[in-house]
Parts: C-alpha cells; structure tokens; sequence
C-alpha cells in the first residue's frame, strides 16, 4: 500500500483519481483549494482520505503535504482557455508556480514519482494530424503556455535532481462530475447538461471542428500505469492520453440527441480566441512505453456520462421535493 498526493483532488480527474485509488486499496491525501474543485465530488469520501485544504502557493502547504508520500498526482491547475485569455497572470501562477512548489517539495521529501497532468493545447493549431509528441509546441493561449511550461519543469527536474517525473498531455477529458456551470466549462458537460434540461446548447464556430474526446477512465489508468512504469523508459517523458479518434461537435451533438432526448435546434456562435480547429493524438507512445489503453470508447463513454448526469438531476430534484 502506497500514499498517494493528489492535488486538485475535488475536481473533476482528481477525483475520480481518489476513488480509484481508495479502490485499489491505497493510502490517499487530497489537496485542494476548492477555488474550481467542488467539495460533493469528495463528499462520499471525504473519512476515508487526508484532506488538506490549502493553496499551491503556499509552499509550506505543499511540504507538508509531500512528506512521507510515495507518489503525486498533479492535476491542480486553473484549467480553462477563456480564464487565461482573461487573467494570465493569475493562470501562470497557479499552474507554472504552483507546479514548480510541488516539485520542489518532492524533491526535498524524496517522493518516488510525480505523475503531472499536462495539456494537448501544447500542440497548438498546427495541421498535421495525428499530435505526436516530437512535434514542436505552438500554444495559442497563456494556458496552453502555462501547461507546457510546466511539463517542461518536469523533465528538467528529473535531468537535474533525479526526480522521476511523467507528464501526461491530456486530449478533451470528459465524463461524470465535470463542472457544467461555468462559462468556461468543458463541452461536453455543457452540451449532455442543457439537453437533458431540453435547452438550446451553442456551437462556437461552425461545428466542424473535432476532438479526440476520452472518457475519464482512460485518463485514470494513464495515471495509475504512470507510477509504476519502468523509470528508465518513461522518467522525464512525455505521452498522449487520448484515444486515437475524434468526432467534430456537430456530430457530437446528433450522437447525444437519442442518448437525451434533445429534438431541439442548436445555436451557433463566433468563434472563440484561443480555441484550436483540429486535435486528433497519435497515443503509440503511451501503447508501447506505458502500456496504455484506451477501456472506454467515446460513445460508450457518452451514454455513462449522460445516464449520470440523468440520475445526478433525478437525485437533485428529489432533495429539493424532500426540503419543501
């Protein structure tokens, strides 16, 4: 059994990288700032954890929290394009600085791996397709930079200081407990959260720009296998986490229709600054080095997204009928 620290662990990927963790049997400690985590997605959880609320600036936080861990799984990051766009400075402080204190920290607390949540912005708006990971970095927006920054601290912790390190670049995440609320949200949580409320959901450019879209499971087992994966084949690397396919989002959109019941019309909108056309992963690195599979196809993965959301509404309306 080893003690895992995972930051932004009330997130949306942290946690469900908690659950599966506790799943498996091993020790886990949460740090969150619950500035974009939401306490319900560890509410179930929460006795079963260390649970430390504190921010990533605050380094003497992010020490405490490194000692005596084996293993870190960094997914906090303020992680949205828009946000960026809006306040760079606040996005490079949270996600360059922030990810320099925990490298510091387990460097100094002799943590075996840390495991970073890095981002497929890094590859840009470039036309070839499928990304792979020699391709030059082209990132279009302050986050992106942000992300690729801190991949780049990463393997330069392990070349300097022996710190065994493995970035993830993380191709359009999605799946139960996503945010849909926000402005900034993630598409598809958006998109399965207004259909289902039988409301218009908006396209922002024509529709035809596509998406290698991963169901969070996969994202989980690219993590799990990221720790235990032979160091000198994967130490200071970088690998895709996506699934070798994309669907653009008007297609997107007629594959949730039967799924929510939506027989609405949608809405489209200008284009948003930052926001790339085509992103599409080669993932045989991850395949060969970390052995990495995909387990959830993306319309598999559609149809138990939508029947949470469907049942996390039902148990809404239910608490809200009981409170009246």
């Amino acid at each position: 059994m080893g003690l895992y620290l995972v930051t932004g662990a009330a997130g949306f990927i942290g946690s469900a990288l908690v659950r599966a963790l506790l799943e498996r049997g091993e020790q886990v400690r949460a740090f969150d700032n619950f500035e974009t985590g939401r306490r319900e997605n560890v509410g179930e959880v929460v006795a079963r954890i260390d649970l430390r609320e504190a921010d990533l600036l605050d380094f003497a936080a992010v020490q405490s929290a490194c000692q005596g861990v084996d293993y870190v799984l960094h997914q906090a990051a303020i992680p949205s394009v828009p946000k960026s766009i809006i306040d760079p400075a606040r996005s490079d402080r949270v996600n360059v600085e922030g990810t320099l204190n925990i490298l510091m920290a387990a460097r100094d607390a002799g943590v075996k791996r840390v495991v970073y949540a890095a981002s497929s912005s890094a590859y840009g708006d470039t036309p070839t397709l499928p990304k792979r990971e020699d391709m030059t970095p082209l990132p279009l927006s302050p986050y992106a930079v942000s992300k690729l920054t801190g991949e780049m601290y990463m393997k330069v912790f392990y070349g300097v200081y022996g710190l065994p390190t493995v970035s993830l670049r993380y191709f359009n995440i999605f799946g139960p407990r996503q945010d849909p609320s926000s402005q900034y949200s993630a598409v598809l949580a958006k998109f399965i959260t207004l259909m289902l409320r039988g409301e218009r959901p908006t396209i922002y450019g024509d529709g035809e720009q596509s998406r290698d879209f991963n169901y969070i499971d996969n994202a989980v087992a690219a993590n799990l296998l990221a720790t235990t994966a032979p160091e000198a084949e994967v130490a200071g690397e970088t690998f895709n986490i996506a699934t070798g396919h994309r669907f653009n989002l008007n297609q997107t959109v007629e594959l949730l229709r039967p799924l929510t019941g939506y027989t609405g019309e949608i809405e489209y909108a200008p284009e948003r600054k930052g926001d790339i056309k085509h992103s599409l992963a080669d993932i045989s690195r991850a395949q060969d080095k970390l052995k990495y599979r995909p387990l959830v196809d993306f319309k598999e993965g559609l149809r138990r997204t939508v029947d949470w959301y469907r049942a996390s509404k039902a148990a809404t309306q239910r608490e809200l009928a009981a409170s009246h």
